[in-house]
């Protein structure tokens, strides 16, 4: 389980004096423990006494974690903030390590094809060859597509090589 990992490799940090990787994963683990807590209640019209987070949804937590320290970091390198950035983006490292592996570019590729003959969107017309919605077109292509890349390539990259494949 990604989660406890996080939390072995935090006592790890604390033994060694690694101080600033373990305020990282203390945000992590705070994060899931929010999400956690959201999660308790009802479900379903049953009363939840404990709510576990999944892989899938600490996989997710950890996306958005990292998106937000990528943005940040953009945000301060345009404000001439070098030293924020950096700091960001050793954030963002730390967070990289419980991410799985990114797919290469080819990878990718024969993801997103594969993705686009489930569908039949070998271009932007639909297959009774009436022009159908751009975005319909994509969309229905890119939520197939990440449902295998989910965690493992940028979104926005797969978005840009769905529309360069379909136009």
């Amino acid at each position: 389980m990604i989660q406890q990992k996080i939390k072995d490799d935090l006592i790890d940090f604390l033994k060694a004096g690694k101080s600033f990787e373990a305020g990282v994963l203390r945000l992590i683990l705070s994060v899931f423990k929010n999400k956690e807590i959201e999660k308790k209640g009802r479900q379903d019209g049953n009363l939840v006494q404990e709510a576990i987070l999944t892989d899938e949804e600490v996989v997710d937590i950890l996306i958005k974690e990292a998106k937000k320290r990528k943005e940040a970091a953009d945000i301060y390198k345009k404000g001439d903030r070098e030293d924020l950035a950096e700091k960001e983006m050793k954030e963002l490292g730390v967070i990289k390590k419980y991410l799985p592996k990114e797919l290469s570019a080819e990878e990718i590729e024969k993801i997103v094809d594969k993705a686009i003959a489930v569908i039949g969107a070998a271009n932007i017309k639909d297959p009774e060859g009436k022009q159908a919605s751009y975005g319909a077109r994509i969309g229905k292509v890119m939520a197939e597509a990440m449902k295998e890349l989910k965690g493992r390539a940028d979104a926005s990259a797969v978005g840009a090589m769905i529309k360069k494949k379909l136009i």
